[in-house]
Parts: structure tokens; sequence; C-alpha cells
């Protein structure tokens, strides 16, 4: 099986490259990540944060350190640490995992209520249908019809595929963050800020949900941006999801749909500095929010994009991606049953690489001037840890850190909310999080 070179110094060097930053040594910690996997998860882990810690130090100005490898692995598997009042969320819904179908497995997702909906309507099932109706249910079923029907009525299912090599080495041909430039524009000093924020006086449009992009728009806050997360009032969002992933944002509702909704959107756009997109880009296009059309509104705009598949229409979620792409036969434990990664190791490398174009291309237009766009997806991460070195068994010394590691607890609303701390690290800077704030709580309007 050909492989790339295993060392997270490779990562971080082709992450760099993609950014056009200089190459730089890699903050090793002193042993390796705790992310115990067949696959590379732990070294995938430890170049995206490195990449994120390395663009923050040079940022403020500060040295470079070595990362804690405890840290990184609670910060990848932080719904594993998450305490609502000492009570552990349930992370995935009965309706989201492995059933068996006709001929092979799928993974289904059904942690929002419409999601869940669309995967009973297809299977002819009753509105309080659970798991065990459920899996009888998909018994019935070969892995791709039902698949194919869930997807297209907006639901969300997979067959359970081995890896195409042909597919993962076609993709890694491609740049794990692709950066376009959207237009010209004056260059623009970044603000001055201390070097514990560096990112202060820095304002970052969140228009991002679930994993990915909201730990990209959280690493920002941490450094110090003015991050302002809007959502659509007619889309609840998962609260333990969002205490999760929430530090240091405020969060508000607004329909973009509307000429109200948009009108204030565009004067909160006309003093932004990023944009964070999350959104299927066909949606977002429709709504006439594509990066080109944000950065002509916006010149000097930076927008940062992620999606689960590379394209334009698709839905799709870790757990998803980590299934079809192969990972999950990777991972099996038995050759049969499938299985899963220790974190959602697509999903939190894509938010620190998200964050580290972010700051990157912050520096690009303070040097040069002009609008950035910056992508990358979970299928293209996916690819990447397919093609990094493999063991028969997961090392028995890479077990998770202890209960209480690495974690930080807050009051929310007399909640008390514990969640993982920072992994990002350099000298003189934070290593707290702000205490996240209740999901739709603010106003639409910067701070």
């Amino acid at each position: 099986m050909p492989t790339l070179p295993a060392s997270p110094q490779d990562l971080l060097d082709r992450v760099r490259s993609d950014l056009g930053a200089g190459r730089a040594p890699l903050p090793s910690p002193s042993r390796p990540v705790p992310l115990p996997a067949r696959t590379d998860a732990a070294g995938l882990a430890l170049g995206a944060t490195a990449a994120a810690s390395l663009a923050a130090a040079e940022l403020a100005g500060a040295r470079p350190v070595p990362l804690n490898a405890d840290a990184i692995a609670v910060a990848y598997s932080s719904e594993q640490w998450l305490r609502i009042d000492d009570v552990q969320p349930t992370a995935f819904a009965p309706l989201s995992g492995f059933f068996r179908a006709r001929d092979r497995w799928v993974r289904t997702h059904g942690n929002y209520p419409h999601h869940a909906a669309v995967l009973r309507a297809v299977l002819g099932l009753g509105p309080d249908a659970g798991r065990d109706d459920t899996a009888a249910a998909l018994l019935e079923h070969d892995a791709a019809e039902v698949s194919a029907r869930v997807t297209a009525r907006g639901g969300l299912c997979v067959p359970v595929l081995p890896e195409d090599r042909k597919v993962d080495a076609r993709l890694r041909q491609e740049p794990l963050l692709a950066v376009t430039p959207l237009g010209r524009s004056p260059a623009r000093p970044l603000p001055a800020g201390p070097a514990e924020a560096p990112l202060r006086g820095i304002r970052v449009l969140d228009l991002t949900r679930v994993i990915a992009g909201p730990v990209g728009t959280r690493t920002l806050a941490l450094l110090g941006a003015e991050v302002l997360r809007i959502d659509p009032p007619r889309l609840p969002e998962i609260g333990m999801q969002h205490l999760d992933t929430g530090h240091g944002k405020r969060s508000a509702l607004l329909d973009l749909a509307t000429t109200a909704g948009r009108t204030r959107f565009d004067a909160l756009l006309a003093t932004a500095d990023v944009v964070a997109l999350g959104y299927r880009a066909a949606a977002l296009d429709g709504l006439g929010l594509s990066p080109a059309a944000l950065a002509q509104r916006r010149p000097g705009i930076v927008v940062v994009r992620h999606s689960a598949w590379g394209d334009a229409q698709r839905r799709g979620f870790d757990s998803l991606v980590q299934a079809a792409s192969g990972i999950a036969r990777a991972e099996s434990p038995d050759g049969e049953l499938p299985g899963a990664l220790p974190a959602q190791a697509l999903d939190h490398t894509a938010g620190y690489l998200l964050a580290t174009a972010a700051m990157t291309l912050l520096q690009r237009r303070a040097a040069e001037g002009g609008s950035w766009l910056a992508e990358t997806s979970l299928r293209r991460i996916a690819a990447e840890l397919l093609g990094r070195h493999r063991t028969q068994t997961p090392e028995p010394q890479a077990s998770l850190p202890a209960p209480g590691a690495h974690t930080q607890s807050f009051d929310v609303d007399g909640v008390t909310v514990t969640t993982a701390a920072p992994a990002v690290a350099y000298a003189g800077g934070p290593t707290r999080f702000a205490a996240p704030r209740p999901w739709g709580r603010d106003e639409p309007e910067w701070a």
C-alpha cells in the first residue's frame, strides 16, 4: 500500500506551502499524541494543531513552544470531555450510527430532528420510531439504494465502503488548503494586538455549525478576534454542540433569506475582516453569499470555507465521510464490524487548518492587499489520513488522558459547563478559552 511520509512535519510543510508561508520546524511534544487508531490520527492532529500554533506565534511575534500531546488529544475528542452540571451529554442520537442494510453496512446521521425525520419517512416509519425499528427497516434495503433515497430527500445516510486508492491518490494531488485570490484591494495593516491576543481588532462573521467551522472560529476568538456567529432562526442548533465549540463568540439569529436580514448582514460585512462559511456552497450561492460576491461587496475580505465532500451540493458530517471514504473499514476491530476514529479528527483538523489559513491570509492582506479564499474538505483530509502509515493495532501507551486533564469549567446561565481547554500554544499565548454563550442569545451586531 503506497503511503505518504508519516511525519507530522510533512503535513505541516504542505499546509504552509499551500498558504505561501515558509518552512518552519514542528514544535513537537515530548511524546506521541494519545489518539489510538490504526490510521495516523495522532499525526494528523499534531500537524494541524502545530500549523495553527505557528501561525498564531508569527502573528504575535512570539516564540513557538513544544505542544502538549494530552491537550491535543483532549481538544480533538472534546465531545468526550464535555460535561453539563457533571453530566456527559450523548454525542450521537439514537438514529445516528452504523446499521446493517441487506447487503452491507450503512452509516446514518440523525442528530438534528429534521434529518432523523427524513430517515424515518424514507423507511416508512412513524415519527416516534427508534433505533430498533430503524435497524429492522434498514435490513430490508440495499445500502446504495436506501442511501440514495435518503440523500435525495435531504437526509444523511451513506454506505460503508472500502477505500478507493485511485480516488485518494488523485485527491492527494490537490492542496490541503486551496487558496484563491478573489480580487484586488489595498493592503490593510493588522491591528497591533498584545501577544496573548494578536487578533484583537479583527472581526469574524461565522456562518458555520457542528464542529469544523466552529473549531476554526473558536481558535480565532481564543486569539482575540471578535467572532459573531450567525444562524438561521428556522434551523435550531443542538445546545450541547454549541457549548462545546462556542467559546468566546457571540451568537445571533438572522434570516438571510429576507430583505431585512440581508440588509443587516451587509452592514456587518462592511466592517468584517474574515467570513467563515460551512453551509453547502449551493445554498450560500443562492443567497448571494458566494466568496466572489462577498469580496465584491467587501474588498479585502478573507473567506475560509469547508465542505464535507468537496462539492457544492452534498450534505455530510465527519462520521459519514469516515464511513464512505474507507476509514471505517480501516478502523474495523475484526474486519467485519465498521470502526471509527477515536475523535472527530477530520472535523477538528479542518477547523485548525481554516484558522491557520485565516491568520496567514490576514498577514498576506497586510503585506500585499487583496481579497482571499482558502478552502478544504473533510474528504480531502480523509484522503490525507488514508495515505499515511498504519498499525495493525493501536499502540498500548496511546491511551487517552486521565479524566479532568486539560479541561476548564464555566458558569453559563447558572449551569456549570466543562469543556476541553485550548491545544494551540506559543510563548505568551492564551491558555484558557473565554466562556461560551448560549446559542442565539445576542443581537446581530458588532460589540
